[in-house]
């Protein structure tokens, strides 16, 4: 606050303007005695402090009200929900009316295809009809979504000011997604990582929290923004991710002649406890598909990488390094054949807190796993150190890598293991006699229709050359006896005489 002789300067000044001043206007609006500063709204320093800290104070009990009210309209519509008929879970007539009004909006998406363009009413009606959402979808939130908001709640309460802070801040966000359903999937990527950046921001700087309280308070951010939107920005209708997940899926169906020889791979399955590491490493790698926060999809792939870090580990009898995870990785993804791989990588990159895709062990797997992605799709013959004969002929279908020989086993596999070898063995060795015959008889036909086509042009060459010329016919020879007017001048014919003897 002023002091008592800034004040009589403040007063002489006005004097000297003809302004006459109040003593009264200048003390503090509270009555305290001290004079008051303009800057703070006639308070002086103390009571502005007292005036500035009841505010605060209210402010926070109306966040906290807020948040609890919002805790219970949630726990209610969870309620409400599972409360259908007196049950606690969707019952056999739930189920039956989500199935019938499924049903019906395809019958009326495939109608709508079918309907006469003079019929622009009714069109835009069955259309409407179509995308109306059935009865099941109208609860506010689903019970995983519930759950993770109940879990959020419970989480930033430990933090007090700053937990009713990010609870503001996340809701804020929310609603401004909602309204930016028509943006592009980057746009909205972008829109995720500026909130993630900004919410760690004014945890750091403004309300000071730790380093390893802010990752903490990020992850659950991110697990309770990402569950609310992954219906939305999973695999979107507006990019080509299920395009690419298609092609992906079929590249590795293609592939599956490829052994871990072929790929350099230190793993040998015959060890009962690195084939129990492959299976763990291929559930996880299948897992990460149904999970919705991208930090789950991260553990399931970082889960994936230490089983076969094991692996290796247990082959080799010492620790793995890069040049042996990567090979390994790529056999297990070519094994495992993940679902919708291509979009769960694009919904990581796209959506996953920055800090933790860029460092630690979950950016190094996750970084990995784009290098086989990479790699499976850029396969060819000389990655696999194949003739390019031999490699067509995998891909096609057309033959496969021998078996292991039966004499190569072990003493515990069983006869039936064996017995099927061979007779892979056999197979392989038929089908190859078959095509070496089909081959045969393609070259026989081709040099029998070469041989006739040669003869027939030797022929047509040499009528070329020597033209056959048919002369006419000559006029036939008359007959001596015959009358014939241009030889009157011979004798006429003898006439054949009778002697009586």
């Amino acid at each position: 606050p002023f002091s008592s002789c800034d004040r009589r300067k403040m007063n002489l000044k006005s004097e000297r303007r003809g302004i006459h001043v109040d003593q009264s206007e200048l003390l503090c609006k509270k009555g305290c005695g001290y004079y008051g500063n303009p800057a703070w709204q006639g308070f002086c320093s103390k009571c502005w402090r007292e005036e500035y800290h009841k505010a605060r104070q209210k402010q926070i009990q109306e966040d906290w009200e807020l948040a609890e009210r919002l805790q219970r309209e949630e726990e209610e519509a969870y309620a409400s929900s599972q409360s259908t008929q007196g049950a606690q879970s969707l019952t056999f007539s739930k189920f039956e009316e989500k199935k019938t009004n499924e049903k019906t909006r395809k019958v009326t998406t495939v109608k709508k295809f079918f309907t006469a363009s003079s019929r622009a009413g009714a069109k835009k009606a069955e259309i409407q009809e179509a995308k109306a959402p059935s009865p099941s979808i109208h609860r506010q939130a689903s019970i995983e979504t519930d759950r993770v908001s109940k879990e959020f709640i419970e989480f930033i309460r430990t933090y007090q000011k700053p937990g009713q802070d990010i609870y503001k801040q996340c809701k804020l966000f929310l609603d401004t997604m909602s309204h930016k359903r028509d943006l592009s999937i980057e746009e909205q990527s972008e829109c995720a990582q500026d909130f993630y950046q900004n919410v760690a921001d004014r945890l750091q700087t403004r309300w000071k929290v730790p380093p390893e309280k802010v990752e903490k308070a990020m992850d659950e951010v991110e697990k309770y923004i990402m569950t609310r939107q992954y219906k939305y920005v999973f695999c979107p209708e507006t990019t080509d991710d299920e395009k690419k997940d298609l092609a992906v899926q079929k590249r590795i169906r293609a592939l599956h002649w490829v052994t871990p020889q072929m790929l350099c791979v230190p793993v040998s399955e015959e060890i009962p406890e690195v084939s129990d590491m492959v299976v763990k490493a291929i559930t996880d790698i299948i897992e990460m598909d149904s999970k919705r926060v991208p930090r789950d999809k991260l553990a399931c792939i970082t889960k994936c990488s230490k089983h076969i870090f094991n692996a290796i580990k247990i082959t080799k009898n010492e620790p793995a390094s890069a040049d042996d995870f990567l090979p390994t990785l790529i056999y297990i993804v070519l094994k495992g054949n993940p679902p919708r791989l291509q979009s769960n990588i694009q919904y990581i990159t796209r959506f996953c807190n920055p800090s933790r895709l860029m460092t630690g062990e979950d950016g190094y797997y996750f970084t990995n796993l784009c290098c086989a992605v990479a790699f499976i799709e850029k396969l060819d013959a000389q990655s696999l150190n194949l003739s390019q004969e031999d490699f067509d002929r995998f891909m096609t279908g057309q033959t496969s890598p021998k078996k292991q020989e039966s004499d190569s086993f072990s003493p515990d596999v069983c006869l039936g293991v064996k017995q099927m070898c061979k007779s892979l063995d056999l197979l392989s060795q038929l089908n190859e006699r078959q095509e070496r015959i089909v081959s045969e008889a393609k070259k026989l036909e081709k040099d029998l229709i070469d041989w006739t086509d040669g003869i027939t042009k030797e022929v047509e060459d040499i009528v070329e050359k020597y033209p056959l010329e048919i002369k006419p016919k000559s006029q036939a020879l008359a007959a001596i006896d015959s009358e014939n007017v241009e030889n009157d001048k011979l004798p006429p014919p003898l006439q054949p005489q009778v002697y009586a003897g």
